[in-house]
């Protein structure tokens, strides 16, 4: 083990009887390390801690630092965590006010910790100021040589805090910046924006994986649900009692015609839930017990109970019938007992983290700070709150639009949970958590272990983390109308634009594990959507509003009118719908669905698209140009009877913003113009 030598001891500016934390809330009743103690700064209990970070992450670890490099981490930590502290300010030290998170700063004393290592080891100078600057290149060059660049940059940030600080540390920090006018990124050679390093799941782990968690959520769930309420009904209910009154108890269970004996899974007589579905605790369970004559009685009454058929496996009588991978049909559980219930509850709860991971783009932290009841309406869409944790310490709550399974999806997790108030608690003790890391692979192994009863897909063997979740579904995404805006909004990336957000657009790059599934899938998407249209048009239903409607329609005729000629020659049967289907498929009708619209711009003959007008078209870009988009005016859009409540709802809304009292008169005008062209796309809907 290396011996990290102290440095000289010197008098530091903060007061040992001084609190660390000054710039931070307090959790109710806790009370601040102190700025003397030099073993361990302990924060679990005393700041708010993210529900996905363990409780290590909360503690900054002094020990093994000796004399003036442990004053010199708690310096550095104390002025981490106060930025603002006024003795900071009275040497002239004006750092950014928001203070660097629990976890930040224990990062940074670990770097702090492995410098004082490699000065032992190469018994460099006890004082880094006596480094020379080849010294911490060398060091650098180390870290580097040990793991990637990106990791180094937080030891070039506690090099470079040394100098900046100088002034208010008790060493004196370095007198001179190694790297004079560089940056980390600079020092480290990594560029100032890298690519997202986030892997995607592949399509043959997505597609499974997404689909066992949805089975657990709709059809699994509501079984899982009703012996958890039971179960927890019997407990509430079983008492110790005398033997007379367990006796009572245990005749009057077997006169009851509703009784059924539970049984195991292999079929043996489960004696203990059936003391507890009689009312007796399972301390009187020996009331079955085979070594008295009153016990083997109430056996051999049970015994024939079983003989006439009242049994059932576990704590229900009837569970959901599912197909088997291999035939036939059959319960989806061999039988919820209570030890089974245990393990079906944490994967139902494990079901619905991954659904949501999957199909909301929240991050891990965030969908481990919903709260019961959370799912509200907003902007007419449903949606969930949570707190925003990345990039913002003030912690607001904010709103990300969900599809209804996702809100079913934590509907059930927060009957399961059995916290005060997550939605993904424990379903068993208030006050257990669970490692947000460990679900996916827990959930595989479950699934996996009763596939052949379940009737459940076989899961891959392929690493996946809850971030993975976040960065497939926005490259699935990618490819609708307007999702470079829409991604950019979820994933709550602050932008004047979505394209111009460099993170937002790593996230949608594209993969090659996608790259052939996405390609036919979107194909065969649209054609199911333009067969929807057709159908409604073949129906007399309103496809549409506008020339781009008028123009659809014509094709649809044009389709019908040479399925009839196909049939009156006899090429065709007549009542197959499949010509017209098939016809529709070889046909080339350019359409792009939208949420707000429908584009029918033809890319040979783009007559009419006002995206492109007076518009400086990329070297060969083919198709309209989407951030441009006015459905209002466009010869090409298309408004469908489904975009016409999302256009009502922003009338309604800027109508109300407009009349908001005291509005400066740029702002109205601003407002005026807007509802000016939602008038002119609702106008586009009337006879």
């Amino acid at each position: 083990m290396t011996t990290i030598l102290p440095l000289p001891e010197g008098p530091s500016i903060f007061r040992d009887d001084e609190p660390v934390i000054q710039s931070n809330p307090l959790l109710p009743g806790a009370v601040s390390p102190r700025f003397g103690d030099r073993a361990c700064w302990d924060f679990n209990g005393v700041l708010r801690k993210a529900r996905n970070r363990p409780g290590a992450a909360m503690r900054v670890l002094l020990r093994g630092l000796d004399g003036e490099w442990n004053l010199l981490a708690r310096e550095l930590a104390m002025i981490w965590f106060n930025p603002r502290h006024p003795k900071l300010l009275e040497r002239g030290i004006h750092l950014k006010p928001t203070p660097h998170s629990p976890l930040t700063v224990v990062g940074r004393i670990g770097h702090l910790r492995a410098l004082a290592v490699f000065a032992a080891e190469r018994g460099l100078p006890q004082q880094p100021a006596q480094w020379a600057d080849q010294d911490f290149q060398d060091y650098v060059d180390h870290r580097c040589d040990s793991g990637d660049s990106l990791s180094v940059l937080g030891h070039i940030h506690v090099i470079k805090a040394l100098h900046r600080l100088r002034g208010t540390l008790a060493c004196g920090g370095l007198p001179r910046d190694p790297w004079p006018g560089k940056s980390p990124n600079a020092v480290a050679k990594v560029p100032v924006v890298v690519p997202l390093r986030t892997p995607v799941i592949s399509p043959q782990t997505w597609f499974p994986l997404v689909k066992a968690a949805w089975t657990y959520i709709e059809v699994f769930a509501p079984d899982i649900l009703r012996a958890s309420v039971l179960w927890r009904r019997l407990r509430d209910q079983a008492r110790p009692v005398p033997m007379e009154e367990a006796d009572r108890l245990i005749h009057a269970w077997l006169a009851d015609p509703a009784s059924r004996v539970p049984l195991h899974p292999d079929g043996s007589i489960y004696w203990s839930l059936l003391g507890y579905m009689a009312g007796i605790s399972v301390r009187r369970a020996h009331a079955f017990s085979p070594g008295n004559a009153p016990g083997r009685d109430r056996r051999a009454a049970v015994e024939r109970l079983v003989a006439a058929g009242r049994t059932q496996f576990g704590l229900l009588n009837e569970m959901t019938i599912v197909h088997r991978p291999h035939g036939g049909t059959g319960p989806w559980h061999q039988g919820l007992t209570p030890r089974s219930l245990r393990w079906e509850a944490i994967a139902l709860r494990d079901a619905c983290y991954l659904f949501v991971a999957a199909l909301s783009m929240m991050r891990d932290c965030e969908i481990r700070e919903i709260t019961k009841g959370s799912v509200v309406e907003h902007f007419g869409s449903p949606a969930v709150k949570s707190v925003k944790e990345k990039l913002d310490p003030d912690l607001p709550v904010k709103h990300w639009w969900i599809t209804e399974p996702v809100a079913q999806a934590i509907d059930v997790a927060s009957q399961l949970s059995q916290h005060e108030h997550l939605a993904f608690g424990s379903p068993r003790h208030e006050n257990e958590g669970f490692i947000s890391g460990h679900v996916p692979l827990r959930f595989r192994l479950h699934v996996n272990e009763l596939r052949h009863v379940t009737g459940l897909p076989e899961l891959p063997d392929e690493h996946v983390t809850p971030h993975m979740f976040r960065r497939t579904m926005a490259l699935l995404t990618r490819d609708h109308p307007g999702s470079e805006i829409a991604v950019g909004m979820q994933l709550k990336h602050v932008a004047a634009r979505a394209l111009a957000n460099r993170t937002t657009q790593g996230y949608m790059d594209h993969d090659p594990k996608w790259a052939r599934h996405l390609a036919h899938a979107i194909v065969e998407r649209r054609l199911r959507r333009l067969q929807d249209l057709f159908d409604a048009d073949t129906r007399g239903e309103t496809i549409g509003f506008g020339p781009g409607a008028d123009r659809m329609r014509e094709a649809f005729a044009a389709v019908r009118h040479q399925a009839e000629q196909l049939r009156s020659t006899g090429q065709a049967q007549r009542g197959d719908v499949r010509v017209e289907h098939d016809l529709l498929a070889r046909t080339r009708i350019s359409v792009r669905f939208g949420k707000l619209n429908h584009c029918t711009m033809n890319d040979d003959d783009p007559t009419g698209a006002k995206c492109i007008e007076d518009a400086v078209v990329p070297d060969g870009h083919r198709g309209p140009l989407i951030d441009r988009c006015q459905p209002s005016r466009c010869a090409n859009s298309v408004i469908a009877p489904e975009h016409l409540p999302i256009w009502k709802a922003e009338h309604a809304s800027l109508t109300r913003l407009r009349e908001t009292p005291g509005i400066a008169a740029g702002r109205r005008a601003h407002l005026d113009a807007q509802l000016h062209e939602v008038d002119l796309v609702i106008r586009r809907t009337r006879p």
